[in-house]
């Protein structure tokens, strides 16, 4: 009798697994569809969903450069509520239409220390909002005469720091745990014999 290897299959998709030893023995009887475990990182990665806040953040990075307009919630100019507003509503969450009311629709206040890119950041007894883009850096409408930009968080903004929100605390913690996965090392693939 042939020894052939027997792939493992994974619950509903039926992928057929088998490790390069064992599609080699494999490959002399029969042709299975064969995936190693880099092949299922790959997979995992490609198929994770995108996190609401990081849709919402590509939106604001999207409008580096448009004009600052008062009351402005379209491609003609924002404001800096109104930009968090139409950022995060690209995004499937709606949001209040000012920057007072965006942080008090939240329970959760996120501590300076603990901010996340995604995060609603708060200044000036609530008077503006920016978005964190990345560690440190934050996306927002500052003022008139200005435009949309990315910005490093100042000594400034520190001091005059109210709080922040996160809109996204279920996709921050998925992108977080996708992280750690991703640094993982791939899966080894059990085989069988016959």
């Amino acid at each position: 009798m042939a020894r052939a290897a027997i792939a493992l299959a994974t619950g509903a998709a039926g992928l057929i697994l088998a490790s390069p030893a064992a599609h080699a023995t494999a490959a002399k009887d029969q042709d299975p569809t064969t995936l190693t475990g880099a092949d299922i990182k790959r997979v995992r990665e490609e198929s994770a969903p995108t996190p609401s806040w990081k849709v919402a953040l590509a939106f604001a990075m999207d409008k580096r450069g448009t004009p600052y307009v008062w009351g402005g919630t379209s491609k003609r100019g924002y404001d800096c509520s109104g930009l968090m507003l139409r950022a995060y509503e690209a995004a499937g969450i709606e949001l209040p239409r000012t920057a007072r009311q965006q942080y008090g629709a939240f329970d959760r206040k996120i501590a300076w220390k603990d901010l996340k890119p995604g995060d609603l950041v708060f200044f000036s007894g609530l008077g503006h909002v920016g978005m964190i883009s990345k560690p440190g850096y934050m996306v927002h409408a500052p003022s008139s005469g200005d435009v949309v930009k990315e910005e490093k968080l100042s000594d400034w903004r520190r001091q005059s720091f109210v709080g922040a929100v996160r809109p996204d605390p279920q996709g921050v913690r998925r992108w977080t745990s996708y992280l750690k996965e991703r640094e993982a090392p791939a899966p080894s693939m059990p085989t069988a014999v016959l």
